[in-house]
Order: C-alpha cells, then sequence, then structure tokens
C-alpha cells in the first residue's frame, strides 16, 4: 500500500503560534545564556522577524560555532543561531510525526518513549535469546550522510514545495564537517569531492535526519533479512542470531546496502562475537548478570568532579550547575551495577547511595559544606544572599574527593 503523500505543511511550521511554541521549547536548557533570553525578552517581536522572513522566501540559516570535543571520542559539534533553532523546533514538530509513524519499533534514539536505556534493556533480551550478535557502527556516520539522498528521502512523503525548500536549505546550509572521502561503485574519479554530505550533530533536525536516513535499513533488517532480533540507536546497531554463519551472510547483505546510501561499516567496530562475552553499549558493558560502567567512563568522571571543585572554588561555575551535572552522571551510573563505586566516591557525603540527605540543614547548602571541605582546613565560600558562611575543618569523604597528594 503506498504511503500517504502530505501537503500544505508549510502553513503550520511558519504560523506565528508554531513558532511561539517552537521557541519555548528551544530556551529549554538555555535561560541562563545571553543570546536566548534576549531572543526570549523581545519574543514576539523575534518570532514576528522569523514568521516574516520564512513567508517571503528570505530565510536562510545562520553561520554556526563549532566547538571541537576530544572526549570521549574526538568528534565536532556544531551549535546554530538560537534563531534558526527556534525554525528547526518548529519543522520537527510538523514534519517528525509524518515520518515517526513509519520508523520500527527498535529503533530508539531521539525518539520519545525510547532513550538509551530502553535499547540497553532490549539488547540483553535479544542478547539472552541467542547465542551470537553482529555488533556494528557506520564510519562517521553524521559526516557521511549525503545531502541529495536525503533529500529524495524527504520527497517521498512530502509534496509540499515550500517545505521542501525550507528543508532543503537546512540541509544544504550545514557547516562543512569531517571530510569522507570514500569510492564507491558507480562512482567517478571525482564524486567524493563534488558531493555535498555531512550533517551539524549539535541540531534537532539533525537527530531527525540521522533517524530518517537510516529507516530504509531498519526495514531491509526486519523484513529482507527477518532479523528477529535487531535494534538501532544512531548509527550503533545489532543483529542477534544462534549461527554465526548466518551473521557473516548477513555482514556482507548489510556492507552492500549500505553503500547505496554511500555509508561504510567501521572496520574495527563491526565484530561477530558470543553473547556470553562481556560488550560495551551506550556507555555500558553488558555481560550476563549484570552491567558495569567502562573504566574510562569513571576515570573521566573522577577528573572531571576534581575540575568542577576547583571552578566553583574560583567562582567560574555556580553551585546548582555542578549539582546538576553530578546528579547526570549519577542518572546514568545507576542504571549499572555501581552502587559500591558510588559508595566509594562519595563516601559520606551528599551522593552516597547509602546516605539520606541531611534533615537539619538544606540539601543544598549541606553539599556546599562538603564541596568547601574537601582538603583538610578548607571552609565554603558564602552560598547565597542571606545564607550563613559554613566552615568546617574536617568532613570525611566530601561530596567531591580530593586532589592526590
Amino acid at each position: 500500500m503506498p504511503r500517504k503523500k502530505h501537503h500544505n505543511l508549510f502553513g503550520k511550521i511558519a504560523d506565528f503560534q508554531a513558532l511561539h511554541a517552537a521557541a519555548s521549547k528551544a530556551i529549554k536548557g538555555k535561560r541562563g545564556k545571553q543570546v536566548p533570553c534576549a531572543f526570549m525578552a523581545n519574543l514576539e517581536k523575534e518570532v514576528l522577524k522569523i514568521e516574516r522572513r520564512l513567508t517571503d522566501g528570505s530565510w536562510k540559516p545562520g553561520g554556526y560555532v563549532t566547538i571541537h570535543i576530544k572526549a570521549p571520542k574526538p568528534r565536532m559539534v556544531s551549535a546554530a543561531p538560537f534563531r534558526d533553532r527556534v525554525v528547526h523546533h518548529a519543522v520537527c514538530n510538523v514534519v517528525e510525526p509524518i515520518f515517526e509513524r513509519g520508523f520500527i519499533h527498535d529503533s530508539y534514539a531521539n525518539r520519545v518513549g525510547k532513550g538509551t536505556h530502553k535499547a540497553v534493556a532490549r539488547y540483553e533480551k535479544f542478547r539472552d535469546r541467542c547465542k551470537y550478535v553482529l555488533r556494528c557502527d557506520i564510519f562517521r556516520y553524521f559526516p557521511s550522510i549525503d545531502h541529495e539522498i536525503l533529500k529524495s528521502d524527504l520527497r517521498r512523503r512530502i509534496t509540499c514545495e515550500r517545505t521542501l525548500w525550507l528543508l532543503a536549505a537546512i540541509v544544504d546550509g550545514s557547516n562543512p564537517q569531517e571530510p569522507v572521502h570514500i569510492h564507491y561503485p558507480g562512482d567517478g574519479l571525482f564524486s567524493p569531492y563534488e558531493r555535498r554530505r555531512g550533517l551539524p550533530i549539535g541540531n534537532q533536525t539533525s537527530q531527525f535526519f540521522a533517524n530518517l536516513y537510516l529507516d530504509g535499513f531498519d526495514h531491509f533488517c526486519k523484513e529482507v533479512l527477518r532479523a528477529k532480533g535487531y535494534l538501532r540507536y544512531v548509527d550503533d546497531f545489532a543483529l542477534f542470531h544462534d549461527d554465526p554463519g548466518v551473521l557473516e551472510a548477513w555482514r556482507e547483505r548489510i556492507g552492500s546496502y549500505l553503500a547505496g546510501r554511500r555509508l561504510t561499516l567501521h572496520p574495527r567496530k563491526t565484530v561477530i562475537m558470543p553473547t556470553c562475552e562481556p560488550a560495551p553499549f551506550l556507555g555500558y558493558i553488558l555481560m550476563p548478570g549484570g552491567r558495569r560502567l567502562p573504566e574510562e567512563n569513571v576515570r573521566r568522571f573522577r577528573n572531571r568532579l576534581r575540575g568542577l571543585r576547583d571552578r566553583w572554588r574560583n567562582g567560574t561555575v555556580a553551585l546548582d550547575e555542578v549539582h546538576q551535572r553530578i546528579q547526570a552522571w549519577i542518572a546514568h551510573a545507576e542504571h549499572a551495577d555501581t552502587w559500591c563505586l558510588r559508595h566509594a566516591i562519595f563516601r559520606d557525603g551528599l551522593f552516597d547511595p547509602k546516605r539520606e540527605p541531611a534533615r537539619s540543614l538544606p540539601a543544598i547548602a549541606s553539599f556546599a559544606a562538603g564541596l568547601g571541605t574537601i582538603i583538610q582546613g578548607t571552609s565554603a565560600p558564602p552560598i547565597a544572599t542571606g545564607t550563613p558562611r559554613i566552615t568546617e575543618t574536617t568532613i570525611r569523604g566530601s561530596a567531591l574527593p580530593a586532589h592526590p597528594r
């Protein structure tokens, strides 16, 4: 049965109310930053300006701010101007549900009701049923996404010309990504250099486009290969079977299919292995009967903890931000078997898993006292206006570990 085509979508995207709602989404988590706050201070005026530029066809993407991240692996993250992010949210609010209905159940990235923890639980369920797993990763996925193939995917469901113009402007307005010069069957000598490719990792639209670009591949694995055990999180996916020979045949067919999308399997991260062996997946080491965190994850967190302590003492980071960052790591770590690890890191401090926060002091005050008294004889600076100065000479095992002596 042919899928329904969608017309007249542009009015739902460029409408004042839609852009206003998109701005409310875009500002989440950014209220402490200058540019988003300035935008929200003149919200109606700014939204009307975006609406006018979209309506008369003069809207163009702005320049990106690029950040190079070294850990856990080198990659380039690009931040679009806040005004563009408002448009991205407005686009996704209208276009994403059209394609979401056709996504398979076992695609877990950037979808409501999915996420890493459900993907890990599903992986464990398949692992316990099968003897072998084919673990795959796509080589430089976001930098390799081909613009023409992606726009062709969008045209299969959308016939609204103005919406297609806006989507093409967002795709083609991507800043240059890491170079990926790979020749595929049928290419000429200069084909890899002539084709536009790559999406910025930081965009809301890029997350949606990344799911859409591999949606056909998901259906290929489920409906053509007939893989009962299959799941994907962005470009990290796994197939399960009792026969390693079947998985080897699937790997060949998967490589051929992905080449048609101008993608390549990562040579070092694509392996067939017994499911009884420990396997890294989405930030955990999974093994029958339990999970643990990779050693590198714990090492990075300890270093980050020391850096947060020093920055807080120097007044370059707010106490509530330190609290949030620690809680974010704990939220990830507590899904693994890390009770003893967290107890060792936060022994007798506010975040010790065996300790309830002190009732006699507000939690944030208790945390500040521990944060400022990591090293014997150090006192905590004032927490907030009107809060008395909290001093202690010794606290055994505070919220953050001391520098090694």
